[in-house]
């Protein structure tokens, strides 16, 4: 039996675990009264040395920096997006596995985790939505959904089981290497950027560059989960942002993307940007992406709120 199994046949024989803990962490989020992990320290370093960078970089402003930061989010963000999100965690589109995988490592350079540990997260954020075992459900409080919950791993296993959703990945010897030497190739790109461009770059970079990419995507987690709009009837607080199309790549159109977990399209109307899905769609119209998934009509009426 696995973990997640477990942890579910627990559930039913005493119906206060893992919800009565999810409760309880729920009313008081504890920052410093609990067991932090060596995977929390490692998160939480990253972040610090993301957001110090970030705030350095005026101090070392050139015009080329800014250059880097837009490469730095773009590659990054495209890569978190395109990447992790649509082609990974929901299977959306297939390429070949020469393109997964690149695609695969230039989302890794956006410092937010190796795939298996980011996909796993998001596929039980479907799972769980809104529920108590939702990993960063914005009913245990704005910040938490945002960012805090990123740094307790033990909480997210109490409530969801440890990663048995990602075998798909873990039978890929890519992914395994990944997830073993991710701080190598952190630490491998900063070292690129000085040798090119110095502290400028660095900062710039894998400053603001990240920094700006960790919060749009985290907004999807919080803001979207909180204010915005419905068209769908799912059932969850999923919302449409559309200001925030834009720089999150099309992420937020979000009750579009809970409403047709698998399609590749999240901004379903001609008018609403999702430059994910454009770069999906070339990569189809050249022949490199296949088995693309989008809602036929009769998913759509049947999931269309009512006005």
């Amino acid at each position: 039996m696995s973990v997640t199994s477990t942890v579910e046949e627990n559930h039913r024989k005493d119906p206060s675990s893992p919800e009565k803990a999810a409760e309880k962490r729920k009313r008081k989020w504890v920052f410093w009264e609990r067991k932090w992990r060596r995977l929390d320290y490692f998160k939480l370093t990253a972040s610090l040395f993301v957001h110090s960078m970030a705030l350095l970089a005026p101090f070392y402003f050139s015009w080329s920096a800014l250059w880097v930061t837009f490469l730095f989010y773009t590659i990054g963000g495209l890569g978190i997006t395109v990447s992790y999100h649509r082609n990974l965690a929901h299977r959306s589109f297939k390429v070949p596995k020469w393109l997964e995988y690149l695609l695969a490592y230039c989302a890794l350079l956006a410092i937010q985790g190796d795939p298996i540990d980011w996909v796993s997260t998001h596929r039980y954020h479907h799972q769980f939505t809104d529920s108590e075992r939702d990993p960063h459900s914005p009913k245990e409080g704005f910040w938490f959904s945002h960012l805090l919950w990123i740094y307790d791993s033990a909480y997210l296993v109490t409530k969801c089981g440890r990663r048995t959703n990602v075998e798909d990945l873990k039978r890929q010897w890519f992914y395994r290497f990944l997830q073993k030497t991710v701080l190598f190739h952190i630490l491998g790109l900063g070292i690129i950027l000085f040798y090119l461009g110095g502290m400028s770059f660095v900062t710039w970079g894998m400053g603001v560059g990240a920094a700006l990419e960790v919060h749009v995507t985290c907004l999807i987690n919080s803001l979207c989960h909180i204010w915005g709009t419905r068209t769908w009837k799912t059932n969850d607080t999923s919302r449409n942002v559309w200001w925030l199309s834009v720089f999150s790549f099309g992420e937020s159109w979000h009750n579009n993307h809970h409403a047709f977990e698998s399609s590749a399209r999240q901004g379903l109307e001609w008018w609403q940007i999702d430059i994910s899905w454009y770069i999906v769609r070339f990569l189809e119209i050249i022949g490199l992406a296949y088995d693309v998934k989008l809602p036929t009509e009769s998913q759509r009426r049947r999931m269309a709120i009512a006005h």
